[in-house]
């Protein structure tokens, strides 16, 4: 890549009117800056990490993302290999990354969450270290701090799926970038790209991050020299990038569920930003080669506006999706806060950050509970247990409901699938191939008992209902007798019986 000579270290007007600062700063100096850099990387990377254990199994809950990632990263390699071709390519990466982490240690749900929480801890330390390189190390310490104090940051610190590594990779990159523009070398260049590729391998939508950077060089005069070497980085990143998306076009038919922001996701967009400009009013102290506050911005607010902006076309807005914003909202907190504490006394200060972790603790409490997502696949396997004995029929409707049993083997292992004709792992699909509707309705017909597993009344549209869907339920209508329907983690499970005698154990 092509080197700019652009100068290696950026000053304020003040240091320019100043004599220079020796060539050799003295062994105390040194040492001080040494323990306070160990601070910035190791505070917030325990909060984060000591904030994430908590409750990390949210009362043995496991939505349905989740159990996807789980059951497939169960698959053997080929089978594996087989999938991705057909559906779900986007995910490609984290699930070889989660097959690796099972094949080293099959800890249930603490090794599907471990690596998220562990991801979120390394980007709070990014978080630091990049506040430390654009404001100073006490800004640095503070955005690192507030990194974890975020729900949003701690619900997706706690889920099985590639979301909280994304994060981690934005948050170094951008660290990666500020280091590059500072001293403008090959390896630091090739740093940032290589990070930001495997981010948005994990997530093609972190390339938004690209545009965030890219506004910050175009944004600083001094900095535009440097638009070459970054536009290298940027075209790299997004030569990595695309086979996956020409792949992943091929398989979008399973975003067609997704609808334009409604009321709700708009308003959990707004808030972040309007939060963002509210911080964004604190003047921190400039220490590096951008603004900071330019920097912090065009993160925080750049990636989920424009998604909400192309969603008004194309439906792709999920909060989910663009989570790493994240880090340039607790960049803007921690400048925030480094300015409130700096002009408190330090008994006033302290009081002032008990009183807002006070205030935080009942945000936190929720994104704990199971009800923090819209099912609870362990909970429908236990409540499927408790209904059944060996030998009964199920049927999914629709049929992409089987995704929770997937994962609970043990629990739906002695029921009879009606309706299924290969299993995934056969068919290389994430839900299997079904039998013809004629076939279907003649399998049920020839059942005494039958679970079916479907979405409760209000939430009848998630899922549309196909012809085979519908011809389990009429076959159900022709000649069973409803014996029992119970709710269970936001999915209603009901008992069919052939004879009314059938339906007591």
């Amino acid at each position: 890549m092509v080197t700019s000579t652009a100068p290696s270290r950026f000053r304020t007007p003040a240091e320019r009117k100043s004599p220079a600062p020796p060539a050799r700063r003295p062994r105390l100096a040194r040492d001080l800056t040494r323990d306070s850099r160990t601070v910035a990387v190791l505070a917030p990377a325990l909060l984060m990490l000591g904030l994430g254990l908590w409750g990390i199994r949210r009362e043995n809950s496991m939505w349905r993302d989740e159990s996807t990632t789980y059951q497939v990263a169960h698959r053997s390699l080929p089978e594996l290999w087989h999938m991705l071709g057909t559906v779900d390519m986007v995910h490609g990466l984290h699930y070889l990354f989660m097959h690796a982490v099972f094949a080293v240690w099959d800890g249930g749900l603490l090794a599907l969450r471990l690596p998220a929480v562990l991801a979120m801890a390394a980007a709070a330390s990014a978080v630091a270290l990049t506040g430390r390189r654009l404001a100073g190390p006490r800004a640095g310490l503070a955005a690192g701090l507030v990194f974890p104090l975020f729900p949003l940051v701690q619900k997706y610190a706690q889920e099985g799926r590639s979301y909280a590594m994304v994060c981690a990779a934005v948050a170094w990159s951008t660290y990666l970038l500020l280091r590059a523009l500072e001293r403008p070398r090959p390896r630091l260049w090739a740093g940032y790209a290589a990070v930001l590729a495997v981010g948005c391998l994990l997530n093609e939508l972190a390339v938004l991050t690209l545009l965030a950077h890219g506004a910050v060089l175009l944004r600083e005069r001094a900095l535009r020299p440097l638009l070459w070497p970054w536009s290298q980085a940027a075209a790299a990143v997004c030569a990595v990038l695309t086979p996956l998306v020409v792949v992943s076009k091929a398989q979008e038919a399973q975003l067609a569920h997704l609808e334009a922001p409604g009321p709700a996701q708009l308003l959990r967009f707004a808030l972040p930003v309007l939060l963002a400009l509210l911080f964004a009013c604190a003047r921190p102290r400039r220490r590096g080669p951008a603004d900071p506050r330019t920097a912090a911005l065009a993160l925080a607010v750049l990636p989920p506006s424009l998604l909400v902006l192309v969603s008004s076309v194309r439906p792709l807005y999920e909060e989910r999706y663009v989570v790493y914003s994240a880090v340039g909202l607790a960049l803007l907190g921690g400048f925030a806060v480094e300015r409130v504490l700096r002009a408190l006394r330090p008994w006033a200060a302290g009081l002032l950050t008990v009183a807002v972790v006070a205030a935080l603790v009942p945000l936190w409490l929720p994104v704990r509970q199971p009800e923090v997502h819209m099912d609870d696949t362990n909970a429908v396997a236990d409540a499927a247990r408790e209904m059944t004995r060996r030998g009964d029929g199920v049927l999914y409707v629709p049929a992409l409901r089987r995704e929770g049993s997937l994962s609970h083997p043990a629990e739906y292992g002695g029921l009879r699938d009606l309706a299924l004709a290969r299993t995934p792992a056969a068919s290389g699909t994430l839900w299997g191939v079904e039998l013809p509707e004629a076939q279907i309705g003649a399998r049920v017909r020839a059942a005494h008992r039958v679970l079916v597993l479907t979405d409760p009344p209000s939430r009848a549209g998630d899922a549309p209902f196909t012809a085979r869907d519908e011809a389990k339920l009429a076959a159900l209508r022709e000649r069973f007798t409803l014996c029992a329907r119970h709710n269970a983690g936001h999915m209603t499970l009901t008992l069919y019986a052939s004879d009314p005698a059938l339906c007591t154990d």
